[in-house]
């Protein structure tokens, strides 16, 4: 018989148990004593027109013996349905299923609980051979059998639809760290396996037990226990409280770029048209400056111009904290970031990377923007590549024919008909940068209150979607969104016309020559 069947008689058999005992405590134990020995015995019936008086006839005798191991006489009982009834004694090997349902649910429990089911139901000890073999007080042992029973009950009347619907996640670090991927891999690859990943969503927003992840995850507790346990020493979990969970970084969903897009243009609307104005401004001054352009249109320098002004009143005006990032198990200084964003909803950041050359000669950086609409991304340059692509642009070619090469190949470079080689990166002196941010000075100072009074404003509501307890990690995450609020204002621009949407295929890159 399929062992579903007793399932569907769960509410029924509490019932009863209610009826029969003087607590809802006592009808739990009773009920779950029940369950079990249904479960353990349905093997042996083979007939199943004669199930429901069999399984009254296993209720009436569990239940003297309940009444029996309570060690009271309960004048209230009454017993109005067979308590003799005979059931075939021949097992059927087919049943391994109502076995192995039974042994999913009692794994799914953690181990304080499940050794505890073992001894009692499968290994037949008392409480007080329990207690000697465990080396705690029976008293535990009676308290514990009981939460079992509790706990097993509920399992059997709820299902979480998690389960079947497990998480993909994204997982990066942030921060500094000498890793190359192979000899020295990125610290989030172990953390990065299936079981991981859901352990850490499912505990993201509020603490979690291990029970409550093993039902969450579908997997038994003591997978979860082994993978809780790399959490902790891999610092992407902390223990909140005695057995209760919470990962220990910030996880990107939808719920974030929901709230940017219902909020930010919104909170810039008072400002956004003298945004847009200084924005011009600051291009058509700057159009003037005789720095390298890369041939790039005044439209697309645009995009870089912007870039550029609101990362200088960033570090200028700014004063949203930024927390250092402390040193983790290996001794380097990171953090991890996940991400479970399906892409349908735009969240308020611009990425950058930026390459300073310290390896090599160190004379030009080259910083790379990405996250505006119609812009493409490009990563930043290796070392070599940024000294090839400075001497070309200085003094008009490159010795270095190999890194020349590969700068070609990435596309940093063009090689023209005339044999002549064309770097395709705007660049600035350190002196023309200087004359670029005097200009930015010029229109963007007085709108600096303002502006400082609605990004503070927005970012603090933002900060409220976040779990408390990782409010450094979002101090860094957020303190971003005061020049990334820029892509709210880009976005207004090109849906009203403002901006000429950018060329095809069209970078926001910089060279500074110190």
């Amino acid at each position: 018989m399929d062992a579903a069947i007793i399932e569907t008689y769960i509410e029924k058999i509490y019932g009863y148990a209610i009826n029969h005992t003087y607590s809802r405590e006592e009808a739990d134990d009773l009920s779950q004593e029940i369950l079990f020995t249904a479960v353990r015995e349905l093997p042996k019936l083979n007939d199943e027109n004669k199930f429901e008086p069999w399984l009254w006839g296993i209720a009436g005798n569990v239940t003297k013996s309940f009444r029996r191991k309570m060690g009271k006489q309960r004048a209230m009982y009454s017993y109005d349905i067979p308590e003799d009834m005979a059931y075939e004694e021949d097992y059927y090997d087919g049943q391994e299923a109502i076995y192995e349902a039974l042994r999913t649910k009692i794994a799914m429990l953690s181990s304080i609980y499940r050794d505890i089911i073992v001894l009692y139901y499968y290994d037949s000890l008392s409480t007080k051979q329990i207690s000697e073999r465990l080396n705690i007080p029976e008293g535990t042992v009676t308290w514990r059998l009981s939460e079992a029973r509790r706990k097993l009950k509920k399992e059997c009347t709820e299902m979480k639809e998690t389960a079947l619907r497990p998480i993909k996640m994204r997982i990066d670090i942030y921060g500094s760290g000498e890793y190359d991927g192979k000899m020295m891999p990125f610290p989030s690859k172990y953390i990065n396996d299936a079981l991981s990943q859901n352990i850490l969503y499912y505990s993201y927003e509020k603490p979690a037990t291990i029970e409550e992840l093993a039902r969450l995850c579908g997997v038994p507790a003591y997978y979860i226990e082994d993978r809780i346990n790399n959490l902790l020493e891999r610092e992407a979990v902390i223990e909140v409280s005695k057995g209760r969970y919470q990962t220990d970084f910030i996880i990107w969903s939808d719920k974030y770029g929901i709230f940017c897009e219902e909020n930010a243009e919104k909170a810039l609307m008072p400002i956004m048209d003298k945004l847009i104005c200084a924005i011009k401004a600051v291009a058509k001054e700057a159009a003037e400056i005789d720095f390298y352009k890369a041939e790039k249109k005044e439209s697309d320098l645009l995009y870089l111009y912007g870039m550029l002004a609101f990362e200088h009143i960033s570090r200028s005006y700014c004063t949203l904290p930024f927390p250092e990032i402390k040193q983790k198990y290996d001794g380097y200084r990171w953090n991890y970031i996940g991400s479970t964003e399906t892409g349908k909803h735009k969240r308020t950041k611009l990425g950058s990377q930026i390459s300073a050359n310290r390896g090599s000669r160190g004379t030009c950086s080259h910083t790379t923007y990405y996250g505006m609409n119609g812009i493409s991304f490009r990563k930043m340059m290796f070392d070599n590549y940024i000294n090839a692509c400075e001497d070309i642009i200085f003094n008009g070619k490159s010795e270095d024919i190999h890194s020349v090469a590969n700068a070609i190949k990435d596309g940093y470079i063009i090689k023209k008909e005339d044999g002549s080689f064309f770097v395709t990166v705007p660049c600035f002196t350190a002196k023309q940068k200087q004359s670029f941010n005097a200009i930015v000075e010029k229109h963007f100072a007085k709108l600096m209150p303002e502006y400082t009074k609605i990004a503070e404003d927005f970012i603090s509501d933002y900060k409220k979607l976040f779990p408390k307890h990782l409010s450094d990690d979002v101090d860094r995450m957020c303190q971003n969104i005061f020049s990334a609020l820029y892509v709210n204002v880009v976005d207004y621009a090109q849906k009203n016309g403002y901006f000429e949407m950018p060329s095809k295929n069209c970078y926001c890159d910089v060279m500074i020559r110190q």
